[in-house]
């Protein structure tokens, strides 16, 4: 038998055989491409198997290289109210009976009706409105004055709710089960929700109480807006005024601070801070007919994003007329011609795609697949829900923050290694 008959059969020789074997029992023993491939994919499942049971330890600390954090491509998480709330935990603080819930009223109305609030941009969705210090006969009369009988189905109203941490928590869960496109719940007041203790007022405890609701706004994307107070004494920073200690402004990812300089002036002004946005004060003048709070003007002109020329070139990729483009992350760079490697523009997009779909309707993925990356682009006819965009899903996540996801994969990895296993 020549060289290269010796060389192809050598492979499916099990030990000890001779070169006398039949060409058909060697074909019989060789390893199928397919099975090969089957292989490799489980050694891959194994090795994430083995990182989550890392996951596991009690020691271990999660965390993401600069590179793979650009490697990720969040959940887009565009503002409630834009310049004014974001997702996440915020407070209203004000002196009592100062208007503040006309004001809340008013929020949830325009961002359960999707309508502008004071010029600025609204996202619509389902708003849950815990009117804890009203009966329903009040609220009907307040939002009659208000609107008359403009109603709408998307603003959910309660008058009795449970404490945070004592039945509260699941109350909420389950609402946004049946209503998952709510972005917005209003809890007025805090105190109506706070378990009343010997600590009730420790700085522990305000941080605390304000991170319970931080964690089940960043879990599901929305933002909860709770009432507070404010003291009656002067603070050389007007937050300082809010009643409490500083844990609550401390956890709080907004604030707003509501003040008058005379009770029965129709004038109020708002002073607005977050991590998500600009500082502002907000000067407004209430309609003593309908207790409609308006804008007269702000202390700071919005801070607007210039054009992005990436974003505009990528952008033209998809219309109404062709509304999906897909290719490699090479064939993306040289399309679109920026001027940025593939490697570098993939990594543009994964923190640029919330504002590519938001200003430019334009949905992206970059996914691995078996031939290598591919990116999609889709052209977005209506404004759709916040899109999510994962690359490789390294941080075990599908939440607003990187959450869940683990549990998922974990399942799924445990039962392949184990049919594999089992078939052994």
């Amino acid at each position: 038998m020549g060289i290269d008959a010796k060389e192809k059969t050598a492979l499916g020789a099990s030990v000890g055989a001779d070169a006398g074997q039949s060409i058909q029992k060697e074909s019989d023993n060789s390893i199928p491409a397919s099975e090969a491939k089957g292989n490799g994919e489980m050694e891959n499942l194994e090795e994430m198997y083995r990182q989550m049971q890392r996951m596991a330890d009690p020691r271990y600390l999660h965390t993401l290289t600069m590179t793979e954090l650009f490697q990720t491509s969040y959940k887009s998480r565009p503002p409630i109210i834009e310049n004014l709330l974001h997702s996440g935990a915020y407070l209203l603080a004000g002196a009592p009976k100062i208007g503040k819930s006309f004001l809340v009223a008013q929020i949830a109305y325009h961002v359960s009706t999707g309508q502008a609030l004071w010029g600025c941009k609204v996202h619509q969705g389902t708003v849950l409105y815990l009117a804890l210090e009203d009966d329903f006969q009040r609220i009907q009369n307040r939002m009659f004055m208000m609107y008359g009988v403009n109603d709408t189905p998307n603003l959910h109203f309660a008058t009795a709710a449970g404490k945070i941490g004592n039945g509260l928590d699941e109350q909420l869960e389950n609402f946004m089960r049946e209503h998952p496109d709510t972005n917005l719940i209003i809890i007025d007041t805090m105190q109506k929700i706070r378990e009343v203790g010997g600590e009730a007022y420790s700085y522990a405890s305000d941080y605390e109480i304000v991170g319970k609701l931080k964690q089940l706004a960043d879990k599901h994307c929305i933002c909860v807006l709770t009432v507070h107070h404010t003291r009656k004494q002067p603070a050389g920073d007007a937050f300082e005024m809010i009643s409490g200690t500083t844990g609550l402004l401390g956890c709080a990812d907004g604030s707003l601070l509501m003040q008058k300089k005379k009770r029965t002036a129709l004038e109020a002004t708002i002073d607005v801070v977050g991590r998500d946005q600009q500082d502002q004060i907000l000067y407004l003048k209430k309609d003593p007919e309908t207790q409609i709070w308006n804008l007269e003007r702000m202390e700071t002109e919005p801070h607007k994003e210039p054009p992005d020329p990436v974003l505009e070139a990528v952008a033209k990729l998809v219309s109404a007329e062709r509304q999906e483009w897909t290719g490699s992350p090479s064939e993306l760079a040289a399309t679109v011609q920026v001027g940025m490697a593939a490697n570098a523009l993939t990594k543009y997009l994964n923190v640029k795609s919330g504002r590519l779909l938001e200003e430019y309707h334009v949905g992206y993925e970059n996914r691995a697949r078996h031939a290598g990356r591919q990116v999609k682009l889709t052209y977005m006819l209506v404004e759709a829900p916040a899109f999510e965009v994962v690359e490789d899903g390294r941080d075990g996540s599908d939440g607003c923050n990187g959450e869940n996801a683990t549990t998922q994969t974990t399942v799924a990895i445990v039962a392949a290694v184990a049919e594999r296993n089992g078939s052994e």
